[in-house]
């Protein structure tokens, strides 16, 4: 796949580390210019190793451009500003990828939202709210341009119960929302859809895992259906580059499927199952 995303421009939210990480390296490997947004830009300010810039480096490794930008995802400000930044430098977007979330570290302790403080609630500002407002901002670039791709990051979660009440409801809202999006984007040529991932080996869940291993017990966490960060990246390649793509606009797509239509497989050649018989299958088809 390397180079079929040449000369295309994307942004990445929550890039440091995780999906998002793995995401701008796949998108970047096959020649996007990748703005990876970010709160951590100095290593060790996190409990979990990485930072924009590192990630940015590594889109530079791969054969792409990276482009760090810090970012709070919280403040519209911010936000407004690395949307001015990308149409100042680039004069266009083609792919939006809204992986940013304000995941709590007792997301995954299994105790009632009645024990866990309401401060989890943050988890739709940062994982409903700001899809929004980074969807808006892109919007207004892809639109005149009559091209473009939003890409909600999603889970099974959607319509299962998985850790906890207002995780699900974000995963459920994100999905409708990217349907929604698509019926108002689709006479501009601006595809919208939201991806189903299971788990995926971030640097947060091995440290879950390793803490907590009666998790691998589990068919959520359960690390022989599991995949690389990289694993959706590669699924949004194809599908960014994929003339038809609009035939899937405002559909949630179980990625591991998604990858079988393309051929596309983990970085170490592993074909990732889907779990819709276990876990349960999307609302949302295509517009």
């Amino acid at each position: 796949m390397t180079g079929v995303l040449s000369g295309k421009v994307a942004v990445v939210t929550g890039a440091s580390r995780g999906i998002g990480k793995g995401i701008a390296l796949a998108l970047a490997e096959a020649g996007a210019t990748v703005y990876v947004t970010g709160r951590t830009v100095t290593a060790g300010s996190h409990p979990l190793p990485g930072t924009v810039g590192e990630t940015a480096l590594e889109c530079d490794r791969r054969g792409g451009k990276g482009v760090a930008v810090q970012v709070d995802h919280a403040d519209d400000d911010q936000v407004a500003a690395l949307f001015a930044q990308v149409e100042r430098e680039q004069g266009r977007l083609d792919i939006l990828v809204n992986n940013a979330f304000a995941l709590p570290e007792d997301l995954t302790e299994p105790r009632p939202f009645w024990e866990k403080p309401l401060s989890n609630w943050e988890m739709v500002d940062v994982g409903v709210r700001s899809n929004f407002v980074a969807a808006w901002h892109a919007a207004k670039i892809m639109t005149p341009q009559k091209s473009g791709l939003i890409v909600a990051i999603s889970g099974y979660v959607g319509v299962t119960y998985t850790y906890g009440i207002v995780f699900g409801t974000c995963k459920s809202a994100v999905d409708r929302m990217a349907r929604d999006m698509a019926i108002e984007l689709k006479p501009h040529g601006v595809a919208s859809v939201s991806l189903w991932q299971g788990l995926t080996f971030t640097e947060r869940a091995e440290r879950n895992i390793a803490n907590n291993p009666a998790m691998k017990q589990s068919i959520v966490t359960n690390p022989l259906v599991g995949c690389s960060p990289e694993f959706p990246g590669r699924v949004i390649v194809a599908l960014a580059s994929d003339p038809q793509v609009m035939q899937r606009s405002g559909a949630t797509l179980i990625t591991a499927e998604l990858a079988q239509d393309y051929g596309v497989t983990d970085v170490d050649g592993k074909v990732i199952p889907s779990l819709r018989e276990q876990r349960g299958a999307p609302i949302w088809q295509a517009i």
